[in-house]
């Protein structure tokens, strides 16, 4: 416990001095010099007011220096009962449990620990000459534990607060990852299939060249449109879900992009009108991701059947296909864009599976809450 205290970093990134700083530090040397003058039963009244003056800018480093300032501040207030005989009486010296915050809020573990114990020494060595009673003793404590407990409480929220940040952001990544995955991978696969089937029939057939570049530019044209999208969510610093939004409606769009290579027949069946943008973005993608592998990997395959059906409850997507038996390497160790489906339906609630069809071919079957709630 106390090895994990000692190796805790300082918090990250202290608030800069700001005019609030200087502005405390004004009305606490105006405040300290305004008691000497109403108190002239002050002990040690000239004294007391030029410590209290002096220790007041140490306010202005207390985020990027807190043991420094509190090493000074009770290091002073401490020696100086030593000549002097007695205690200063200075109710403006309170601002020394802003230092006492400012050390467990944002200093390093050690540095905590070095604190307490000057605190400890400096209480100890002040209260030589004039012990306080045991109330009082009791009272200043819980002030200072207080402070401290305030400052470790906020340090602690902060840092929770960080790490949710730091969750978001990890989700985020992924969920890029898997949009760039399925738009990069479905769209080249199109053109690569389509540039081949140009080259094949480019001898026999030269006009067959010039659809080719005709499919090949519409792709690269959906292509670039999707990544200005979202390039244009990440500049906005806008959610990434939010691009690029794509509907279950949709899917038509990927049958009649079946011209070359298996066919891809898709049935929509069900109340698809209102389903919530992450559900049918999730249904979209994975359709799309299923269909590109299908293309790419399913050996002598001429059909690809998509099915999205809807209830009052759930979404069900099925994609298959008709092609030889998938390889034992591609069951035992998926790829990317298989991990990226099972993550989008698990976000949602749901799940994905995929694996050998009952007699021939792969099929994917996806299982969302109409509701789009995430676990």
């Amino acid at each position: 416990m106390l090895r994990s205290v000692w190796n805790e970093p300082p918090a990250p990134d202290p608030p800069a001095r700001v005019w609030r700083d200087w502005a405390l530090v004004g009305v606490l040397v105006a405040l300290a010099l305004l008691e000497g003058a109403v108190r002239p039963d002050m002990p040690w009244r000239t004294v007391s007011m030029i410590v209290t003056v002096g220790l007041v800018p140490t306010l202005l480093w207390r985020r990027t220096r807190p043991l420094l300032m509190l090493v000074i501040a009770f290091t002073t207030s401490s020696v100086v009962p030593l000549f002097l005989g007695g205690r200063p009486d200075s109710y403006t010296m309170v601002f020394v449990l802003v230092l006492v915050y400012a050390l467990f809020r944002w200093g390093s573990g050690r540095e905590v620990v070095i604190g307490v114990a000057v605190m400890l020494v400096g209480v100890r060595f002040s209260l030589a000459g004039a012990p306080l009673a045991p109330a009082d003793a009791v009272g200043a404590f819980a002030v200072v534990f207080s402070a401290m407990a305030l400052g470790g409480a906020l340090r602690y929220r902060a840092r929770a607060r960080m790490r949710e940040l730091d969750q978001v952001k990890l989700l985020e990544r992924e969920q890029l990852a898997r949009d760039l995955h399925d738009i990069v991978a479905h769209h080249v696969s199109a053109m690569a299939i389509r540039a081949q089937a140009g080259l094949a029939t480019a001898v026999t057939r030269p006009e067959a060249a010039t659809d080719a570049l005709r499919v090949i530019e519409a792709e690269a044209t959906r292509t670039l449109a999707e990544m200005r999208a979202m390039v244009r969510v990440l500049r906005k610093n806008e959610p990434a879900e939010l691009a690029p939004g794509r509907r279950v409606s949709d899917l038509r769009q990927l049958a009649c992009q079946g011209r070359v290579g298996p066919s891809v027949d898709v049935r929509l069946a069900g109340d698809l009108d209102d389903l919530p943008p992450p559900v049918g973005a999730a249904i979209y993608r994975i359709a799309q991701e299923s269909i590109t592998n299908a293309r790419r990997h399913a050996r002598h395959a001429t059909r690809i059947e998509v099915l999205v059906a809807a209830d009052d409850t759930t979404v069900r997507l099925r994609v298959s296909d008709d092609g030889d038996a998938a390889s034992p390497r591609l069951v035992s160790a998926p790829g990317y864009g298989l991990l990226g489906m099972i993550e989008r339906a698990g976000l949602l609630g749901g799940t994905c599976e995929a694996g050998p069809g009952p007699e021939r071919g792969w099929t994917v079957t996806a299982v969302l809450p109409r509701a789009g709630a995430a676990t």
